[in-house]
């Protein structure tokens, strides 16, 4: 491995198939050995509102509003959550991220690199319901 990687996001797959925006996990073509780095373009009406959250094991996971305003649902709480701010989530928190729009929002959301990401991650169905 050298001492630095370079990767452009277009050459970083998107992980969200038909799903509108894009999700892009960079740890694997940074060859990245203790750091989890995605990027996510959310456009609007998109994310966890009306679906599942999700918790994990042991990962801390830290959010960065890039751009736009989020709405993150944390256990009970919803909060909006603007650009230029970070939302630090503690593992065991169950989790959820909307994007209410107008407008495209981008983040990048930063965490220890999970060893077996099978039993890192829990799924939480009908954590936020539609209203």
């Amino acid at each position: 491995m050298s001492a630095y990687t370079i990767v452009q996001a277009a050459q970083v797959p998107d992980v969200l198939g038909d799903y509108p925006g894009e999700m892009r996990f960079f740890g694997e073509p940074l060859e990245c050995e203790q750091v989890a780095f995605t990027y996510r373009r959310m456009p609007a009406q998109t994310g966890s509102k009306g679906g599942y959250g999700h918790r994990h094991r042991t990962q801390e996971e830290v959010y960065f509003v890039i751009e736009g305003t989020l709405q993150f649902k944390l256990e009970d709480e919803i909060v909006d959550v603007g650009p230029q701010t970070a939302v630090r989530v503690a593992p065991s928190t169950v989790r959820g991220v909307w994007n209410e729009g107008p407008d495209d929002a981008h983040l990048v959301i930063c965490s220890v690199k999970a060893e077996d990401l099978a039993t890192e991650g829990e799924k939480v169905d009908g954590f936020w319901p539609a209203d």
